[in-house]
């Protein structure tokens, strides 16, 4: 059996992910579609909206084979270290193929994008260097750096080529025996924040389902009725949908009792920042004030996210080591026949554990996953914070 990967966040689930599906199927002509997706908090720094397991479900419902977790300290990072994880976890699962969506829609500028880089990257990180001292943000610096080297085949301003392009990178370096694939993105734009017909940003679907605290006429054209049925399930039996706001009592609570020396030592707190938040949480009674009051033009409103996640989750600079390892393990999360089929004819000629239950796997990256998790829960009611950890320590989910 032949396998393609695909990487998602799910979150959650819409019709220009259908599409995804779809197109993916029909472009690699695989035997098995292998998703490896973000666990309970996502790459721009959120929670995600319901957890794992219920986002696990809605992608084999939507016909993927596989789905395998993102370790947590590569979902929280920059598209590059994001990117790391994912490729490796899928090369893990010996894939011949990774197909993602674009705003470009065609592979090859993405290719000759790369092999420029490639041939003039130490110019680039100089270049790079240059516009972060400026205090320009990481993103802006590396789109400026992108465009000096003369990289102008691609759009490097549209979110979707932009991490398009770090996977491309990320199979060169880490997989090369993998095939980049990509399809035209359908829907909206990734960071639109309002819903414009039947294909929308996952963005705006969130952002709609949390303004009204129900599953509106609109947000529910734009979702397949089993992720409908997923997100109004989950909200009825856990009393919530997650978002940061939630977690601010948390926030609040972790920033008033740390000294600046703590702080400095979770991944993310830099340049003096630890001083800003402490100032900053004297004076917000939400996040949405907190972010308001910290963000500038160099610490943006995703790197601040991320950040906060890392508090959280007590990740700390000294966990970023692992960041430079290959990933160890794979976690399933959910499968099918044909998955189960996948697994069972290609478990003897696996480099790494492919693990299905909690037991089988001691690794400080796995450590990690299980913190990140439990961190999760914080917003849940105590019974259903116990009921969702013990179901952390069940079998994936069989579809």
């Amino acid at each position: 059996m032949q396998a393609t990967g695909i990487i998602v966040e799910y979150n959650p689930l819409h019709l220009g992910h259908l599409h995804h599906i779809k197109q993916t199927r029909k472009t690699t002509e695989a035997d098995c579609i292998i998703a490896v997706m973000s666990g309970p908090f996502l790459q721009r720094g959120e929670p995600a909206i319901i957890d794992k397991w219920e986002r696990t479900k809605t992608a084999l419902e939507a016909s993927v084979d596989l789905v395998v977790e993102l370790p947590h300290l590569f979902a929280v990072q920059h598209g590059d270290y994001f990117s790391k994880g994912a490729v490796e976890t899928l090369a893990n699962l010996h894939v011949s193929s990774i197909c993602f969506g674009s705003e470009q829609g065609t592979i090859e500028p993405f290719l000759t994008a790369h092999k420029t880089w490639e041939d003039k990257r130490d110019s680039f990180d100089s270049i790079l260097t240059s516009f972060l001292e400026k205090g320009n943000s990481y993103p802006e610096s590396s789109r400026l750096a992108y465009e000096a080297i003369g990289i102008s085949e691609i759009d490097l301003s549209r979110p979707n080529n932009i991490l398009g392009y770090s996977y491309v990178k990320a199979i060169n370096r880490y997989a090369p025996s993998i095939t980049p694939e990509t399809i035209t993105r359908v829907e909206s734009d990734y960071h639109d924040e309002t819903i414009e017909g039947t294909i929308a940003s996952a963005t705006s679907i969130r952002k709609n389902l949390h303004k009204y605290g129900e599953i509106t006429k609109k947000a529910s054209e734009t979702l397949p009725t089993f992720t409908s049925k997923a997100l109004q399930a989950y909200r009825d039996e856990k009393q919530v949908w997650h978002s940061l706001e939630i977690y601010f009592p948390l926030i609040q609570h972790l920033l008033w009792t740390s000294s600046p020396e703590e702080l400095r030592m979770i991944q993310g707190v830099d340049e003096g920042l630890e001083h800003r938040l402490l100032k900053a949480i004297d004076v917000s009674s939400s996040f949405h004030d907190l972010m308001h009051t910290v963000k500038t033009k160099r610490y943006t409103w995703t790197r601040l996210q991320r950040l906060f996640i890392h508090l959280l989750t007590n990740i700390k600079k000294t966990d970023s080591r692992l960041l430079e390892k290959p990933v160890s393990y794979v976690r399933v999360l959910g499968m099918n026949d044909r998955g189960r089929e996948y697994l069972s004819q290609h478990k003897k000629d696996f480099e790494v554990p492919v693990v299905t239950q909690l037991k089988q796997l001691e690794d400080p990256l796995f450590t990690l996953d299980l913190k990140a998790q439990k961190a999760y829960l914080y917003p849940l009611s105590g019974e259903n914070r116990v009921d969702s950890y013990r179901r952390e320590k069940m079998p994936p989910v069989f579809y």
